[in-house]
């Protein structure tokens, strides 16, 4: 197992910039979830820490050795992709095996090896089959089997779930969950996928336009975005978002809402004249809460285990109300609308977090 620190590391191509800047420390063992938009540079980082992308500027350290110069093959470690890329002529024990062998690896070695793998993910039964024989998530755990036979440092995933459908993803998401608790080897994991990310991340890295947005766990990222992108990013259903002006009324400076009651704003790191105030679905009550208005009930998704209500305030503007189980409400019904104030989140002007000072120490 191995770490890896990115110091300053940019890509350009061109004059067009890709990854600016970038510091991070991915640490020993975590699995570490790269998300973002299309187009972020998360899949550029990766092939960049693989050696598949030069690197622009910056170094890149793989257990404290800088492996910038270091091909692909030296960085002792393993890559898996969105494409499954098994050579179709050859059996499942064959397209394990084909690394290995051209490493000139003891053939008893790599029939250890092998064995391991496909015990480990569970396609023993698989072994001699050809790849037209394997269905979707079949091919995929060959193609993370082939990267576990070469016992990396280091395991890459680039998307490696999109080309599923949906229950499949979700199976194959649990799995992976399963293999790195079996394996604790440091895994780095590109998706924009972020309930993927959510799942099965120690930590999750946010970019957007190359440059890191936030860093934290799935808890942190959730309870305490950095900024209206990851907030509005990271959470399905999508965060509920009310513009705000701040005014001052008897010395209190008092946030005035659209559709909401004007409040007096908790003490902040900064308020400016405009802020937006966002709240989560599932926070949102029908009936009560330190502040209410009235609204009309557009549309509700009943999804089973959850239902999603979205209510029409006297604005225009829309909210979402996110209920566990079944709801009563339906489609035209006034319903009042509350929101406790301990459960917003505030950002500035430019769109940065700020809180309460007992807030940002707990």
């Amino acid at each position: 197992m191995a770490g890896l620190t990115l110091r300053n590391v940019g890509k350009s191509y061109g004059a067009v910039n890709v990854i600016e800047g970038l510091n991070l420390d991915i640490h020993d063992g975590e699995f570490l979830v790269l998300v973002g938009p299309s187009g972020c540079g998360k899949s550029t980082l990766l092939r960049m820490i693989a050696g598949l992308e030069e690197i622009t500027d910056g170094t890149v350290s793989i257990a404290d050795t800088v492996v910038n110069d270091l091909p692909a093959s030296k960085r002792e470690l393993s890559m898996v992709f969105q494409s499954y890329a098994l050579y179709p002529h050859m059996s499942v024990r064959k397209n394990l095996a084909f690394g290995l062998q051209n490493l000139r690896m003891p053939k008893a070695e790599i029939d250890r090896r092998v064995a391991d793998a496909a015990r480990i993910l569970q396609i023993e039964p698989l072994l001699d089959r050809k790849p037209r024989q394997l269905s979707g998530g079949q091919k995929q755990r060959v193609a993370i089997g082939r990267s576990i036979v070469r016992e990396p440092q280091l395991f890459l995933f680039d998307e490696p779930l999109s080309n599923l459908d949906a229950e499949l993803r979700v199976q194959m998401r649990v799995e992976l969950a399963a293999l790195y608790d079996r394996l604790k080897t440091t895994m780095i994991y590109v998706t924009h996928d972020q309930v993927e990310a959510m799942t099965l991340a120690s930590r999750i890295v946010v970019l957007r336009g190359g440059k890191i947005e936030q860093v934290g766990t799935p808890s942190e990222l959730y309870t305490r975005p950095a900024n209206l992108f990851v907030a509005g990013f990271i959470g399905s259903p999508k965060i509920n978002t009310l513009p705000a002006r701040v005014v001052v009324e008897d010395s209190r400076r008092m946030a005035k809402l659209a559709d909401f009651p004007a409040f007096a704003l908790p003490e902040l790191d900064s308020a400016d004249a405009e802020m937006t105030l966002c709240v989560r679905p599932e926070k949102v009550r029908l009936g009560g809460g330190d502040i209410t208005t009235e609204g009309r009930i557009r549309l509700v998704e009943y999804l089973g285990a959850e239902t999603l209500v979205y209510i029409d305030l006297p604005s225009g503007q829309s909210l979402l109300f996110h209920a566990a189980g079944p709801d009563t409400h339906r489609t035209g019904d006034s319903v009042t609308v509350g929101i406790d104030l301990a459960d917003l989140h505030y950002f500035d002007a430019e769109g940065n977090r700020t809180e309460p000072p007992l807030a940002r120490a707990a």
